[in-house]
């Protein structure tokens, strides 16, 4: 075990009152004395256990696990570095150095622990199964980089990577922008495996696999328009066209083989169809001038690095 003054484990908390010690209690059995549990307005005892167990307990401001990391890390984190977990008992303690590792080394400013590397049984429904895979691919199709696992809620940062960062998600949409934001300010990235668990008995999770799902989707969608803007508009664009070509085709039909005419979705096709080919065209242009925005970027640091 390496010496952890220089690191904040940080546990946001909801409703975490059968497991939040057993966490707490790890982490500090482990040597890091500093954790703090960020508590998003539980009902139960989470807040007093998790003092009891010795961490250190503030109530965030807002709700949601995205805000209260945001607002942890901006005004109760000093460390250099931060340990991200959560507090359902499900991460194993003995991965903390493996994820710290590339920090202290220089090798990455981000870590994220790959759950499917040892995933034990039960510790995940074959519904979210599926979501985290078609997730991790829409990832990978849009952003270009395999990270494998980019919903873990196992992560480890240095602090000034992460005010870097542009993130406003509040609920679980967080670890996807976090890993979104990487790409966009390429910031160093490393994968580690780590092991999963299932939750305990008598804890119950936050998540709701379809609607946090389909807010994931949502805001890996939405983060495109900067950092994948051919993609963004593009596919948009894409569907408009076909869907007035679809129209046009039906018109075409109906008017040569029965005579009919369809005046209103005539003009509904040339609409759909324009607009589809100048969203495809604004996403070319904007891919160009983002490539260029980069290349002026990649110049001046190697100008920086120079001097």
């Amino acid at each position: 075990m390496t010496d952890s003054d220089d690191v904040c484990v940080l546990l946001p908390a909801m409703d975490e009152a059968a497991t939040v010690a057993e966490v707490v209690s790890g982490f500090r059995d482990a040597g890091f004395s500093n954790v703090l549990v960020t508590d998003g307005g539980s009902d139960d005892d989470t807040r007093e256990i998790a003092r009891e167990a010795g961490a250190r307990v503030v109530r965030q401001s807002g709700r949601g696990k995205g805000q209260a990391v945001r607002e942890a890390v901006r005004d109760h984190v000093d460390a250099p570095y931060v340990l991200l977990a959560d507090a359902d008992a499900t991460y194993d303690v003995a991965d903390a150095d493996a994820m710290l590792a590339p920090l202290r080394d220089g090798d990455a400013d981000h870590v994220i622990g790959d759950r499917f590397a040892d995933m034990r049984s039960g510790a995940m429904t074959r519904l979210n199964r599926v979501g985290n895979r078609l997730i991790n691919l829409t990832f990978r199709a849009i952003h270009g980089e395999q990270y494998r696992d980019i919903l873990s809620g196992y992560r480890a940062f240095t602090r000034a990577s992460f005010l870097r960062m542009n993130l406003t998600a509040d609920g679980f949409g967080i670890e996807t922008e976090m890993a979104v934001e990487c790409v966009k300010n390429r910031i160093p990235v490393r994968v580690v495996p780590i092991t999963y668990r299932p939750r305990p008995n008598g804890s119950a999770t936050n998540l709701h696999p379809v609607r946090d799902g389909g807010v994931i989707f949502l805001e890996l969608y939405r983060k495109a328009k900067t950092n994948n803007p051919l993609f963004y508009f593009g596919s948009i664009g894409a569907l408009s066209t076909t869907a007035g070509v679809v129209m046009a085709a039906y018109v075409l039909y109906r008017w040569i083989v029965r005579g009919v005419g369809h005046e209103i979705i005539a003009v509904g096709a040339v609409g759909a169809t324009i607009l589809g080919i100048q969203l495809l065209i604004f996403g070319v242009l904007a891919d160009m001038i983002l490539t260029l925005h980069r290349e002026q970027l990649a110049h001046r640091e190697r100008v920086s690095d120079g001097d």
